[in-house]
């Protein structure tokens, strides 16, 4: 911990200092039981934290995940990485960060490949058919969670009305949505500031048990996290570097135009998306990736986004997904290494996807903190947030149509889908079960369903 920070600790929590080695360790751990999405994830560790581990006070944890709301990419991995931070300085805050994810990556490339290698044996293809339904009632859901928080008043509502008409009607790239959603919030920032002002997330803290925190509300800003041009720009020419050269090598390999280099361009600007969550940025990741590249069917993107569900890490990594299986089925490295081909994509995909976030951290964290109270800056993010609900509506639909009429509206309805739609949106809103419940019992209904037939 830095030495401005120890200083201000008392003397029962200097005789406590954190290891670098434990805290390690908290974060690996964190990195397998890190699920139920971005909600469940921060309650974790505002559980092991806060409560139990007092690393942090609740007031500084609050401040920390406002900031990270602040900011595109997923904020349970962004707050780990902040966390990690404070308390152990760039490789602290790098470790949390890598490890919060690594577990996922890994069992992500394990289950991709059990998908495509095995994914059209009985047993699988049965347990799939239960779960796809599963997962329209879980995008239905998180509209309903994102909007009850984001819309507020009848601008939010136009807002998101006009995101879904321009996407479900025009089929508007999700940048430009996003685009005119920001100027629509800054200008209405201008005129009515009271439509798009941020109630702030800060209150007193209590003292568990009359226990300090390693990290109070009183605790200075340490020294590596107070802001220093210098400091930022040779952070932002490291992240730069860290980018460019990946770009560079798959440039060289495979052409501008190669599966790989497209797959880097194309999640990076993801990755500076990815206000509201991950569901805010899959509709724009569906475009690209099923749409445009065609590097997966419509199916198989929801079935990537059940496996992304099930797995621990945040749901964004349902990119390493579509990075296995686009490069698994399009052979990009040959016939022979299919396995090979897939796991490089994966990791590809989810180095793009997450540096951003790292850097966002490391490097701008201080000047994201110093304008967290300006309207100019958080106005714009209010809108962005009503119009991703108008964006993940329309997902619903599509998953819906690819779900309930499987070969086309011309075709038939799939009554037993819609029934297991049904079943687990009301498991989902009216009985409050998780997403590993609804999705485990979709899949069991789909499994019988399927040796039925």
């Amino acid at each position: 911990m830095d030495t401005a920070t120890s200083a201000s600790i008392p003397s029962d929590i200097a005789s406590r200092q954190l290891s670098l080695g434990t805290a390690l360790r908290f974060w690996l751990k964190l990195g397998f039981i890190s699920f139920g999405g971005p909600a469940g994830q921060i309650a974790i560790m505002h559980t092991e934290l806060v409560e139990r581990r007092r690393w942090i006070s609740e007031g500084r944890f609050l401040h920390a995940l406002n900031y990270c709301m602040l900011l595109p990419g997923p904020e349970a991995q962004q707050l780990a990485t902040y966390i990690g931070w404070l308390l152990h300085r760039t490789w602290g805050g790098v470790a949390a960060g890598v490890l919060f994810v690594l577990p996922s990556l890994f069992l992500l490339i394990a289950l991709s490949w059990i998908y495509a290698a095995y994914g059209n044996l009985p047993v699988v293809a049965g347990l799939f058919y239960g779960i796809k339904p599963a997962v329209t009632a879980i995008v239905l859901h998180a509209a309903h969670h994102i909007g009850s928080r984001a819309l507020k008043n009848h601008a939010h509502w136009l807002i998101a009305g006009a995101a879904f008409l321009a996407i479900f009607a025009f089929n508007a790239p999700f940048p430009l949505i996003v685009a005119i959603a920001a100027l629509t919030g800054y200008l209405g920032g201008r005129w009515r500031p009271e439509l798009f002002r941020t109630a702030s997330g800060h209150h007193a803290a209590a003292q568990e048990g009359g226990v300090v925190a390693l990290i109070d509300d009183d605790t200075p800003t340490p020294e590596h996290a107070r802001f220093r041009w210098s400091r930022l720009c040779i952070l932002l020419i490291v992240g730069l570097a860290l980018w460019g050269g990946p770009m560079a090598v798959l440039t060289v390999l495979f052409g501008w135009h190669g599966a790989y280099t497209q797959m880097g361009w194309f999640f990076t600007k993801a990755a500076l998306l990815t206000f509201g969550g991950a569901y805010a940025v899959l509709p724009y990741i569906f475009q690209g990736a099923v749409e445009h590249y065609a590097w997966l069917t419509p199916t198989q993107m929801i079935d990537g986004l059940a496996l992304g569900e099930t797995t621990p890490g945040p749901l964004i990594m349902v990119v390493a997904f579509v990075g296995f299986v686009a490069a698994y089925f399009h052979e990009l490295l040959g016939s022979a290494s299919p396995f090979i081909a897939g796991a490089l994509g994966a990791t590809l995909v989810t180095w793009f996807t997450f540096l951003p976030s790292f850097v966002f951290i490391l490097a701008g964290g201080a000047v994201v903190e110093a304008t967290k109270e300006d309207l100019n800056f958080t106005a714009p993010l209010v809108a962005i947030t009503a119009a991703v609900v108008g964006v993940i509506i329309n997902l619903a639909l599509f998953f819906g149509y690819h779900v309930l009429w499987p070969t086309g509206l011309t075709g038939r309805f799939d009554w037993v889908s819609a029934i297991i739609v049904v079943a687990a949106a009301v498991a989902l809103f009216r009985y409050k079960r998780g997403v590993i419940q609804v999705i485990v019992g979709s899949a069991v209904v789909g499994l019988v369903v399927s040796f039925m037939a």
